[in-house]
């Protein structure tokens, strides 16, 4: 491959066609150039200290609310405020930067579209850049798409308000490097899509608003501010121009939120449950405790009351300091079979009933066929109110460590762990071919299904658990059913599909990272590998 360096500092391992000269131009270089330079080092050491944390969870120190920030907790304090047109996020519909979801999704019955440079986006090269031409495009509303059909896509009058979720703080760009190394996925992301859109973003009366995914502590929260203020002063823009909710998507995040909200004090004006990559992020920081296991994948739901106890915490904590509560995801795809959708629109309904009662300001759909059924549940909940910041939830007892901490029963069932290598391997091997949202058994999957599939087996395997059958997991039954799943695969998908897809470095890759002795923190670190 060429090594095609355009800045002094920053380069390129891929040559520039035409999407490139769009939007890596030399000015967009520089600001990101500067942004590399700047925060870096202090990514590397954020990143080092997760492993720090992770070891001192691992050697029996569980986590906890941290006593050395009591004093923001207790304090009496808000966020700086959340502009007009995020006051109503009722409905927000995720998906990846390609251009026709993009399209699909901004035309949507929605209030807000969250477009994803990260779980729903496998990261090859120019998926990354069509995905910033397609954000810029879809800003200046000029957004098209044309299918094989001829049929066309644009966008209607009025599409819902954009938010660009980047990657997670660990995840590189390895088509670029800065002395040597790949550069943070997080600042190419953020550099790019703030640098090309918010002239055009506040022109609107709209702005640069951003997911921020996979924070593990207040003080990535306030790295994240740093990069904020430096960019709005190098623009010479107000302080709090650049918006920004966070996934409280880790285990070690959800003892944090007072701090994490404090810190983005400026800029911040949400939380967001993000339970399935938390779920994950469950089995991940508790791995090593034999008594923190959890059962199979199906049975964890927002009832168990380990996450209902997060949801409620979320909610309490951001409305008394003026943020929003964001629900999360509904992943089921609609069907054509009438019994089957309306099965699939009660399971919706009532996921979201229970996110609306409980006080959560909006929620999260991944199809936009689930949308106006999830609109009618918080109109319903809302009725003429914009949001729930109103529900305070004061009357609850507080939440304990213990109660955030403490599993949920149920079986561990051979059914659960054949359809969690099925899931896992069908989606790494899409993931890997290029493709990371994916319609799998009825169910919109990004990569957090496949890192909750993987790891639960993983830690199943550690502690020497059994099935409900009686049956020990051991590594060799794991070899043995995924070689059995296979051909369950096969025959499910097809001769063709198969032998043209890459299934078996699929199972190679979910064999690994199952089986080895150190749980592998994301399995999208290794499969970026097999990227291009």
């Amino acid at each position: 491959m060429m090594q095609q360096t355009i800045n002094r500092e920053l380069a390129f391992s891929q040559r520039f066609g035409e999407g490139e000269k769009h939007i890596l131009t030399e000015e967009a270089i520089d600001f990101l150039t500067e942004l590399v330079a700047h925060f870096t080092p202090a990514r590397n050491q954020l990143l080092a200290e997760r492993q720090v944390q992770q070891r001192d969870i691992d050697q029996g120190n569980l986590p906890d609310f941290i006593s050395e920030t009591a004093s923001i907790r207790d304090k009496a304090w808000t966020i700086r405020g959340i502009p007009d047109d995020l006051q109503d996020r009722r409905v927000e519909i995720t998906g990846p930067v390609e251009r026709k979801m993009v399209i699909n999704a901004l035309n949507a019955n929605v209030k807000v579209f969250m477009a994803d440079f990260e779980d729903s986006l496998s990261p090859g090269w120019e998926k990354v850049i069509d995905g910033q031409i397609n954000l810029r495009d879809a800003v200046r509303g000029t957004i098209s798409y044309i299918n094989e059909a001829g049929k066309i896509y644009q966008l209607q009058p009025n599409p819902a308000v954009l938010i660009c979720r980047v990657r997670g703080l660990h995840l590189p760009e390895k088509h670029v490097s800065w002395q040597g190394e790949a550069i943070p996925g997080s600042l190419f992301d953020f550099a790019l899509y703030f640098f090309h859109n918010y002239q055009e973003l506040l022109k609107k009366g709209s702005g640069p608003y951003f997911y921020l995914p996979k924070t593990q502590s207040w003080q990535e929260a306030a790295w994240w501010n740093d990069v904020f203020c430096y960019t709005e002063d190098r623009f010479d823009l107000p302080r709090g121009t650049i918006k920004a909710t966070v996934l409280i998507e880790t285990l070690p995040a959800v003892f944090q939120m007072d701090e994490i909200l404090y810190h983005l004090r400026d800029h911040i004006v949400g939380l967001n449950c993000g339970r399935w990559d938390y779920i994950f992020s469950y089995i991940k920081t508790l791995k090593n405790h034999s008594d923190r296991v959890l059962p199979d994948r199906q049975s964890v739901t927002m009832e168990k009351p380990f996450l209902s106890a997060y949801s409620r915490l979320l909610i309490k904590t951001c409305h008394r300091r003026g943020a929003f509560a964001m629900g999360g995801m509904a992943a089921f795809i609609p069907s054509k079979d009438a019994e089957r959708n309306n099965w699939v629109l009660d399971k919706v309904r009532k996921d979201k009933e229970l996110e609306a009662n409980n006080g959560h300001d909006g929620t999260w759909v991944a199809h936009p066929g689930l949308a106006d059924a999830v609109m009618e549940v918080f109109d319903r909940a809302l009725g003429e109110r914009k949001n729930q910041l109103d529900i305070s939830r004061e009357q609850d007892a507080p939440i304990r460590a213990d109660e955030l901490l403490e599993p949920c029963s149920g079986e561990r069932t051979e059914v659960g762990m054949r359809a969690n290598i099925r899931v896992a391997v069908q989606y790494i091997e899409a993931w890997i071919s290029g493709n990371g949202c994916v319609p799998i058994y009825g169910l919109m999957e990004d990569a957090a299904t496949a890192e909750i599939s993987r790891t639960s087996i993983w830690q199943w395997i550690r502690h020497g658990k059994t099935l409900s059958d009686g049956r020990v997991i051991t590594k060799a039954l794991f070899r043995q059913m995924l070689a059995e799943e296979m051909f369950v695969i096969q025959e499910e998908l097809g001769d063709a599909r198969f032998s043209g897809g890459r299934f078996d470095e699929a199972a190679r890759l979910m064999e690994q990272i199952t089986t080895q002795d150190e749980l592998i923190d994301f399995l999208t670190l290794p499969g970026y590998a097999l990227l291009d």
